[in-house]
């Protein structure tokens, strides 16, 4: 029997009754868990441990080889990303740059915790004190002899050359910028002394995973502290933590990393605009928009601490001035964000109306029903849409001399090819709701002098414009559970097991009990047992095939 993790679990162990089978029903189910992961540190979680290490004041000016997005999510495609041979010389020079800055007078009274007896020469004392304090950060453990040998034996050599202690330092903090020890989230797993047959992550990865899932960055030294002491292996010492993780500021920088992998933000970086046609989208607008939609989910779902499915319908969200311009609305604070609402007639209402997504899943110069359809589908709902084959003929639809004006009537006469129309009809009906708003995301009543048709249907729900669209999302359990497999995914840095299925019915019951908030959804993924369940190794198979 798995060892009671909870206190329900420990009242269900106990007692037993009709007043307690409801409650005891809804107890976390057991899983098999899934082989521990390697994962290597994506943009946003390397700027933060940098930053979070030696602070904000240290620039990382570089660029990174980028990780192909896996099951929806870039946390997961990171699992597979490797390092190409320029990626290597990029972290090399990365980590040159960081490590100067560190030692650099100004930084190094603030940054190292001791001063050299000379500082024309080596120091092995006080350089293995700032390795020790910097590499168990770095590396999210602690440390091993042989993690400091390497880089005190370089900085000895380097400041016996330069004659320069903090020279020396930098390239000997260099070696660990650029180890893979802090480059890869690595986990290890043990096994569990309550029972044989489980094997749960170590304390340190628990600790990895559970500071990358609530805050995108490394684990501090109050959380090291107690992966060290065995306090994540209890249910008290664990609750602890996470508590005091998600009361603290970083937690909202979490959030909005989940949700900029969840939907994809990062395609910001590649967004382009003709801006003969959208005068009023320029650079600042695509980067206030991006901003603008994290900033209303963390309103609405931290702050105000709301019902998930009203980000499809709320009116409430924050203006700047470059915004202003796009939306055609008054923004009353220049030079900063002010909080504002969407009037009660106009047809924007929620996050799918916004900027972020109709500007963002559109082409440079014209709108796309199924652009967004698509994105509506696959990251608001979680259901693939097939890709289209390689010999579709689009003339149908993008002929500027067709004689259906609008997209509803140029998509109908796409669709009549048998290739196109079981995914259009996925798509299109959806997409269509948002022709209110061309490709930069501006109402528009007409297209090319005809009335736009913004009716349509989600899953056999009808509805006549984008705000009906948000209600008919509100009310699909497919948008519900979407966030809650991306939630988990994303914490577990890989894809769902098929022994988990009982743990994310149980999850999505629990989530809905919960009034679908978002908060208790994170904890209680934070304080499971399936976030640390690994699966036993497989025997490898024998020649023969014999095991």
């Amino acid at each position: 029997m798995m060892r009671v993790r909870s206190r329900l679990a420990l009242i269900c162990s106990l007692l037993s009754g009709a007043s307690l089978l409801a409650a005891c029903s809804r107890s976390e189910p057991p899983t098999t868990g899934a082989p521990v992961t390697v994962r290597r540190l994506t943009e946003a979680q390397y700027r933060n441990a940098v930053a979070d290490i030696f602070g904000n004041q240290i620039v990382v000016a570089g660029r990174f080889d980028p990780i192909v997005r896996t099951a929806g999510l870039l946390a997961v495609g990171a699992g597979r990303a490797t390092i190409t041979p320029f990626g290597v010389e990029r972290f090399a020079a990365l980590a040159h740059s960081i490590a100067r800055q560190v030692v650099a007078p100004g930084n190094r009274e603030l940054l190292i915790p001791c001063q050299p007896a000379a500082p024309a020469a080596g120091d092995d004392g006080c350089a293995t004190l700032f390795f020790q304090q910097a590499g168990r950060l770095l590396y999210r453990r602690a440390l091993r002899p042989d993690d400091i040998a390497t880089p005190l034996k370089i900085a000895r050599a380097a400041a016996a050359a330069r004659q320069d202690f903090y020279g020396g330092l930098a390239y000997g903090l260099q070696v660990m910028l650029t180890s893979p020890e802090f480059l890869f989230i690595t986990e290890n797993a043990e096994a569990d002394p309550a029972n044989k047959d489980v094997r749960r992550l170590d304390g340190f990865s628990r600790a990895s995973r559970l500071s990358f899932m609530l805050w995108n960055t490394t684990p501090d030294s109050t959380l090291l502290a107690a992966a060290e002491q065995g306090e994540l292996a209890g249910q008290d010492g664990l609750e602890q933590q996470v508590d005091r993780m998600m009361g603290s500021a970083r937690f909202k920088q979490g959030v909005r990393a989940f949700f900029t992998d969840m939907l994809s933000l990062d395609d910001f970086s590649t967004l382009e605009k003709d801006t003969l046609i959208y005068p009023a989208f320029g650079l600042a607008a695509a980067e206030d928009s991006r901003e603008q939609v994290l900033r209303t989910l963390i309103d609405e779902l931290v702050t105000r601490d709301s019902d998930y499915r009203d980000i499809f319908t709320t009116r409430r969200t924050f203006m700047t001035v470059p915004l202003g311009m796009v939306y055609r609305v008054p923004a009353t604070r220049p030079g900063g964000w002010a909080p504002f609402e969407f009037a009660a007639d106009d047809p924007r209402a929620g996050i799918q109306t916004q900027l972020s997504f109709v500007a963002l899943h559109s082409h440079p110069g014209k709108s796309s029903p199924t652009l967004r359809g698509k994105a509506i589908r696959e990251l608001l709902l979680c259901q693939k849409v097939p890709d289209p084959p390689g010999n579709v003929n689009f003339d149908n639809f993008n002929n500027p001399n067709s004689p259906n004006k609008t997209a509803r009537l140029r998509l109908a006469a796409h669709a009549t090819d048998p290739a196109c129309a079981g995914c259009h009809k996925l798509m299109d009906p959806i997409g269509l709701a948002l022709e209110n708003f061309d490709g930069a995301g501006q109402i528009r009543l007409t297209e090319n002098g005809e009335r736009i048709d913004a009716s349509g249907d989600l899953n056999g729900i009808k509805f006549a414009d984008a705000r009906g669209l948000g209600q008919a999302m509100r009310e699909d359990p497919a948008a519900t559970s979407c966030v809650v497999r991306r939630a988990y995914t994303y914490a577990a840095g890989r894809p769902i097991d098929k022994g988990e299925r009982d743990w994310l019915a149980y999850l999505e019951q629990s989530f809905a009990d919960d009034g679908y908030r978002l908060r208790p959804l994170l904890r209680r993924i934070a304080l499971s047992n399936a976030l640390q369940t690994i699966s036993k190794l497989k025997p490898e198979p024998r020649a023969g095939g014999a095991t």
